[in-house]
C-alpha cells in the first residue's frame, strides 16, 4: 500500500502533505533498518497499520491552530508525526522513556520538514508542561496511563471536544474502561470510516480531563 490510501481518506491535503506522506515510506524503512521502531512485517503496510490508523484520531477531532497535544509513548513517531502533518498549526510534542526511538523521530520529522512537532527522550511524567489533548497508541491499560497525564491539561478550551485525552486501542475494551474508573469514556469504531478489515476492531478511545 502507498501514500495514496491517505490521499483517499484525506483527500483536502496540501501538495506539501502529500510529499510528506509520500517520503514517510522511504524514510521509515531506511531508519528501521537500523533502529527497530515498528516490526519487520509490520513495515510493509505501515500506510495502514500505522499512518492511517495514527489519523484515525483526525476522524474524532480537528485540532486548532495554536492548540498543543503531547504524543504519550510515541515510539517511532505514531500516532503525532502523522497528526503533525495533517494540522500544521497545531504542536505536538512526542514522547518516548526509548532514545533510540526518538532519534528516530527527529530525523524523521527534519527530513520532513515538519515545524511543529518536538520530540524529547523522556517519560510523560516528567514533562513539565500544559496541553489541550493527549494522545497515544495502546501504550498500557488506561488505568495505568491517565495518572502519567493527570493534571497537564491546559484550562482554556475552543474545540468541539473538551480538553481531554484520544488513545488508539483495540480488541473487547469495556472492561478495560470499567476498571480505570474514568468517566464519560466515548468508544468510536474506526471502521466507520476507513473500510479495511484491520480497522474492524479498532477505536478511539475519548474522554475529558478528569
Amino acid at each position: 500500500m502507498t501514500s495514496e490510501l491517505i490521499t483517499h481518506y484525506f483527500p483536502n491535503l496540501s501538495e506539501e502533505q502529500k510529499q510528506q506522506f509520500a517520503q514517510l515510506e522511504e524514510l521509515y524503512a531506511t531508519w528501521n533498518a537500523q533502529i527497530n521502531v515498528i516490526s519487520r512485517k509490520d513495515i510493509e503496510s505501515l500506510y495502514l497499520r500505522h499512518i492511517l490508523h495514527s489519523l484515525g484520531i483526525a476522524k474524532v477531532i480537528s485540532f486548532l491552530p495554536g492548540e498543543k497535544v503531547l504524543d504519550v509513548g510515541t515510539g517511532g513517531g505514531f500516532p503525532g508525526v502523522p497528526l503533525a502533518i495533517l494540522f500544521p498549526e497545531t504542536s505536538f510534542h512526542l514522547v518516548d522513556s526509548i532514545g533510540k526511538k526518538i532519534k528516530v523521530v527527529k530525523e524523521v520529522s527534519k527530513a520532513i520538514g515538519l515545524k511543529n512537532l518536538e520530540a524529547t527522550h523522556a517519560r510523560a511524567e516528567q514533562i513539565d508542561d500544559k496541553f489541550h489533548f493527549v494522545v497515544s497508541r495502546a501504550v498500557t491499560q488506561l488505568k495505568d496511563f491517565y495518572p502519567w497525564v493527570k493534571g497537564k491539561f491546559e484550562k482554556t478550551s475552543g474545540n468541539t471536544l473538551p480538553n481531554g485525552v484520544l488513545y488508539l486501542k483495540g480488541g473487547d475494551l469495556q472492561q478495560e474502561i470499567a476498571e480505570s474508573g474514568l468517566k464519560d469514556v466515548t468508544l468510536t469504531p474506526l471502521s466507520k470510516y476507513f473500510a479495511e478489515d484491520f480497522f474492524d476492531t479498532k477505536f478511539v478511545l475519548s474522554f475529558k480531563a478528569q
